[in-house]
């Protein structure tokens, strides 16, 4: 049988047994396919597809589609590739070769690679390399194993300890060289202010933890003006008006779903969290059906940052919400386990990750005006915590409420260490800053009023 004709009746049968929800989306695949179809029949002349007729395809795919087109495009067709030879109508998946050879599992990096004008140098550079195989390597894991014994997470530290490993295995001409130069040139592999904070940060650790295993070992200084400069690349908070507020949840009950109905009171449900509640996004996803105890009015956060769990009074419209959220996921066919995602959905594993939890918030945040179409810039959905601090603060201030005494309170309701963790998330705005003047100006005049009389 011709290559070709093996090709057609594959596509055939590989549609035929996959059910798509919208009749769109088999159109799709069928067209990508075909043409892929059409390249292998110019090029595909053995019982297997090399990687150089890969590499061609994507080339050539390269000058039409955007990037994100053909890596998006590429994983359908690895996919069908996959089923091919599953079904023994392919000797090998070249995507599948890759990932055996280089270890990296992402088909995303492996585009990028073979579009690279050096592809051999590119893959190459995605070789899985030893977990701490630099010559500072021990020491790192020897304190990163100190600190989770001591009963810190260290995650942060970790992950950035261990980009520093991968950067001195690919510099081999850095091996016992200080660590005030091994720094220096981590430093400059890379020109923003963020990448020189976290080298600088990471050093510091380091330096610290060679300290204590050699007395006599050089401890990096703290720098305040790397820590000054990478600030001002941070994005700054944005604190919704109550207007704003009112625009996003009725963006989120009104959201296009056809094909899941559950999704506007999900996002919505979410939303109410977020502000009502002043929740963490990770800390949404996670809640579990047995978190919520509707009756008393409560919900369990449980394992979060810093260890902590917390249980919240919730406001009446927080539980409106969320009873009116409950009725719906059970009319869904949601489970009713106690150990069941709160938030679900009929995809396993049947809660939402916090990725695409924050990508559909941000969704409504661009749906209701406030964000930008595109990019990463505007309001962030974390930004709601933020507006959840200062609108409490201004509530304290028009009830006559001294917010000093109230802060220990909203900072164990955050879930904060310290009051300074929640001193972060206070924005002043022109209103804040209006009542907290006026609050001072009563002060300062009965004060005033009381020194002038005591003169009498």
């Amino acid at each position: 049988m011709k290559t070709s004709s093996i090709m057609e009746s594959s596509l055939r049968d590989f549609l035929g047994q996959r059910t798509f929800r919208n009749p769109t989306t088999v159109r799709v695949y069928r067209c990508i396919l075909k043409g892929f179809q059409r390249f292998l029949a110019e090029h595909w002349q053995d019982e297997s597809i090399s990687r150089e007729t890969i590499g061609l395809w994507l080339r050539d795919r390269a000058q039409v589609w955007s990037f994100h087109l053909v890596a998006h495009r590429t994983l359908l067709v690895n996919r069908f590739l996959d089923w091919m030879v599953k079904r023994g109508l392919l000797d090998s998946n070249p995507f599948a070769d890759l990932r055996t050879e280089y270890g990296q599992q992402s088909t995303t990096a492996y585009v990028r690679a073979l579009l690279n004008p050096d592809p051999d140098a590119a893959l190459n550079a995605l070789r899985a390399v030893p977990r701490f195989g630099s010559f500072l390597g021990p020491a790192m894991l020897e304190h990163i194993t100190l600190m989770k014994a001591l009963g810190y997470r260290y995650n942060k530290a970790e992950r950035n300890m261990l980009r520093l490993d991968r950067f001195l295995q690919a510099r081999p001409d850095l091996a016992r060289q200080p660590l005030t130069v091994v720094i220096r040139e981590w430093t400059n592999a890379r020109s923003t202010p963020q990448h020189a904070y976290q080298c600088h940060e990471t050093g510091r650790t380091l330096s610290r933890a060679l300290k204590r295993i050699d007395p006599t070992a050089e401890l990096i200084p703290w720098d305040k003006r790397i820590h000054r400069a990478a600030r001002k690349g941070y994005r700054q908070p944005y604190v919704f008006s109550e207007q704003e507020i009112h625009s996003i949840f009725e963006t989120a009950q009104s959201f296009p779903s056809p094909r899941c109905p559950l999704r506007p009171q999900t996002l919505y449900t979410m939303l109410v969290l977020a502000y009502c509640c002043g929740l963490r996004i990770g800390e949404i996803v996670r809640l579990n059906v047995g978190d919520v105890d509707l009756e008393n009015q409560v919900i369990e956060i449980r394992e979060t940052k810093f260890f902590k769990s917390r249980r919240l009074p919730l406001s009446n419209s927080a539980a409106a919400a969320l009873r009116s959220y409950a009725v719906a996921r059970r009319k869904a066919g949601a489970p009713s386990e106690s150990s069941s995602g709160l938030f679900w959905h009929e995809q396993p594993p049947g809660r939402h990750t916090i990725v695409v939890a924050g990508q559909m918030l941000a969704r409504v945040l661009r749906r209701a005006g406030i964000k930008p179409e595109r990019g990463r810039v505007g309001p962030r959905v974390h930004d709601l915590r933020h507006a959840f601090v200062c609108h409490r603060m201004l509530t304290w201030y028009r009830e006559g409420i001294n917010p000093q005494s109230r802060l220990p309170f909203l900072a164990t309701y955050l879930g904060h260490k310290d009051i300074k963790s929640t001193l972060v998330y206070l924005t002043i705005t022109a209103e804040l800053m209006q009542h907290a003047n006026e609050r001072f100006r009563r002060y300062g005049a009965f004060t005033l009023a009381a020194e002038m009389g005591g003169f009498q």
